[in-house]
């Protein structure tokens, strides 16, 4: 697996990461014992770059990567997030803080559970309406400064946000979701970040599982996954999205390989500063994800898909209507 250079403050990383989040929340049943296999499989294949956060569990999910990563914390690149605020008694959202002190706080509490010393990335999950982004950064840049995080991030995000973040402190990441079904970072901010050395962090590359074409109905998802909430899962959408994974389907086919493939191969041909974070709790899902690496396109394949997937296209938004208020584009 090819390492990538990271941003512009040193770290490099697999150019395939590996999203930690459904080993513990959202996306169903979840069993740490096959998550461990998956991170211990990821290291062999040479995905190094693992990426969990403190609302994800809550908070469980960051012990659950520590735990994974004790005794060999050097081979992994470890990204986590902060900024959602959850309550351990209820897991109840409690809406979003970048207050400075706010900021100190999570980061200890954050390394703590994750037994590291550092964190390699450290990322502002949503921005936080009440407080101003240069005052969040600027607290973001003293933990920096106190050697405990070594390179900063931001999650969906705006280009002027990010200059405004730029402004206070080097930012090495962008994380937005980017996929065939999700382009809209192609309208500003994915041109900007590689202008300006910034790694582009893809998450759900996948759509979310959709575009793998193991979903065909909404009882496919369990009784608690998240996803049947979201827009883009429900009713006249569902259906209408399924078209889309026809299309998928048959592209893959046409190259040999699985449409979880071709869609992972297509975030990774978009430019070399973007890092696709697809996640899963399976072993044999990560290792069909990591296959999407020895896959390549000719520029008409490139422009053939492109034609069929125009941004857009999906179906209903990415998130409920309280969830886009809280993207910062």
């Amino acid at each position: 697996m090819e390492e990538r250079k990271l941003g512009t403050q040193g770290l490099t990383a697999s150019q395939l990461g590996l999203g930690c989040m459904g080993m513990s929340e959202f996306y169903g049943p979840h069993d740490d014992k096959e998550s461990f296999a998956v991170i211990d499989r990821a290291l062999e294949l040479g995905i190094n770059f693992l990426d969990t956060a403190d609302a994800y569990g809550p908070y469980i999910n960051e012990e659950l990567v520590g735990k994974a990563i004790k005794g060999r914390r050097n081979k992994f690149v470890v990204a986590t997030k902060f900024g959602f605020v959850r309550n351990l008694a209820d897991s109840q959202w409690r809406g979003m803080s970048g207050k400075p002190d706010y900021v100190q706080f999570a980061c200890e509490a954050s390394l703590k559970r994750l037994d590291i010393e550092t964190i390699d990335l450290y990322y502002l999950h949503r921005v936080d309406p009440e407080t101003p982004i240069e005052d969040t950064v600027g607290a973001m840049a003293k933990l920096v400064q106190q050697g405990k995080v070594r390179a900063l991030g931001l999650s969906e995000v705006s280009v002027s946000t990010l200059k405004k973040a730029q402004a206070i402190h080097p930012i090495s990441a962008v994380q937005t979701e980017y996929s065939l079904w999700s382009r809209d970072p192609e309208k500003e901010i994915l041109q900007y970040c590689k202008e300006s050395g910034v790694a582009f962090v893809a998450y759900s590359p996948l759509g979310r599982g959709f575009l793998t074409g193991q979903i065909t109905k909404p009882e496919d998802l369990a009784a608690d996954d998240w996803r049947r909430n979201a827009p883009r899962f429900q009713g006249e959408n569902f259906d209408k999205n399924l078209l889309l994974v026809e299309k998928v389907k048959a592209l893959a086919k046409e190259k040999g390989c699985t449409p979880a493939q071709l869609a992972l191969a297509w975030v990774m041909a978009q430019g070399e500063h973007i890092f696709p974070i697809p996640g899963t709790k399976r072993v044999k899902y990560l290792e069909e994800n990591a296959g999407a690496a020895e896959i390549h396109f000719t520029k008409k394949d490139l422009d053939d898909i492109s034609n069929l997937f125009p941004v857009d296209i999906a179906a209903g938004q990415r998130y409920s209507e309280g969830g886009m208020k809280i993207v910062n584009a």
